[in-house]
């Protein structure tokens, strides 16, 4: 996740750094602005910038502090996830977290959306940056064993891994419910009254919805962390196109009552 973040970051200033397109050729549903971008941008470097100096600093678990860690501390709902271990589960969900990255390339079918790269592409790289800074912050700040830690079939070496503190939340499940979500949305947002529409938002649901039963398979994550990465993906995954949509900067003129005498 820390080299992943890394090349977030990198590729929010990339897109970043084409600016404002005021293109009129064709009525786009979205439109960039700065006191949208600059907001977004800043959080999401701030975040990730904030995470790389913390996780720097942050020790591996002592094999004291493992060996105390009791599964009957967990909370009911989570408890089954500490049985679980499995390397191939975890490979796996990394396929489904990879793909998702290639989802909203999907959208590039449609010659609108063609037309709107650099507005999509901008979106695309602040869901990406956003959802991983977030994410990882979180982890660091939070330092909550993964399940695997408390299994006693797993090896030590995995448990003392930097990593191994760090699941709360989900990330697999929290960027694949981002990039998912943040596709259905600009599909509907460019094909309204579309009869695809529920299709595309039930794919959209599913895919991040198997990725988190996945990672919850494989010891990696519990039920908790799994749900509250989808929501948060989710979450931004539908509102940072949201945010740029151009009806929402379209100012109402006031109407004021006319006065007489």
């Amino acid at each position: 996740m820390k080299k992943l973040l890394v090349v977030y970051l990198l590729l929010l200033s990339y897109w970043g750094s084409f600016g404002q397109d005021n293109s009129t050729t064709f009525s786009s549903p979205y439109r960039l602005s700065w006191a949208v971008d600059v907001p977004i941008i800043t959080t999401a470097v701030g975040a990730g910038v904030t995470y790389l100096i913390l996780d720097s600093q942050t020790p591996v678990l002592s094999e004291s502090y493992i060996n105390s860690l009791n599964r009957r501390d967990v909370w009911g709902v989570d408890q089954a996830a500490t049985y679980n271990w499995s390397m191939l589960v975890a490979r796996v969900s990394d396929v489904f977290l990879y793909t998702s990255f290639a989802v909203p390339f999907t959208l590039l079918a449609d010659r609108k959306v063609r037309k709107d790269y650099l507005k999509i592409g901008l979106m695309y790289a602040e869901t990406i940056a956003l959802t991983g800074a977030l994410t990882s912050l979180t982890k660091n700040i939070v330092r909550r064993p993964r399940p695997f830690v408390y299994n006693e079939n797993v090896a030590l070496h995995y448990k003392q891994e930097k990593d191994a503190q760090y699941a709360f939340f989900s990330g697999h499940t929290s960027m694949t419910a981002a990039m998912c979500f943040m596709t259905a949305k600009i599909f509907q947002d460019y094909n309204k009254g579309s009869k695809a529409i529920p299709w595309v938002w039930a794919a959209a649901a599913t895919f991040p919805a198997v990725t988190g039963v996945l990672r919850q398979q494989a010891g990696k994550h519990f039920w908790t962390d799994v749900v509250t990465g989808y929501l948060v993906g989710a979450a931004i995954g539908f509102l940072i196109p949201e945010l740029h949509r151009i009806d929402l900067f379209q100012k109402k003129k006031a109407v004021k009552p006319s006065v007489s005498f």
